[in-house]
């Protein structure tokens, strides 16, 4: 399979609030819900959630950075969705929109700094 992604992913899980922006065609009932990233980037993560994302729902994602205890909201829209115990629980992958410039910085300081600390404990 080509690698698609613009930018490294961090395996990192972290509390997510997923506010459904557009559900596209089939608009979702339930517009907010709770559940955790897999792993994170610069331009997109991978989310598990317990509601089915069609691809195309545009989403605002609050993310509570692991640790450090910071909060980001960015844009996204799922590129992908796949479900993964029975139709109960879900992977969608969500490409962030330019996110603000603070979140930005923040999102990139953890990164690095989770990179970093990684590379700590494998020497």
């Amino acid at each position: 399979m080509d690698e698609k992604r613009r930018a490294m992913r961090l395996k990192d899980e972290n509390e997510i609030t997923l506010t459904i922006v557009s559900g596209g065609k089939n608009p979702l009932k339930e517009k907010i819900f709770y559940n955790h990233s897999k792993n994170i980037s610069m331009s997109g993560a991978s989310i598990q959630t317990n509601i089915f994302l069609p691809v195309d729902t545009l989403l605002m994602i609050e993310m509570t950075l692991n640790i450090l205890h910071q909060m980001i909201t960015v844009l996204g829209k799922v590129k992908w969705t796949k479900a993964i115990f029975d139709n109960a629980s879900y992977e969608a992958g969500v490409e962030f929109f330019t996110p603000p410039s603070d979140a930005i910085k923040k999102l990139a300081d953890y990164i690095s700094w989770k990179q970093k600390l990684s590379m700590l404990y494998q020497v």
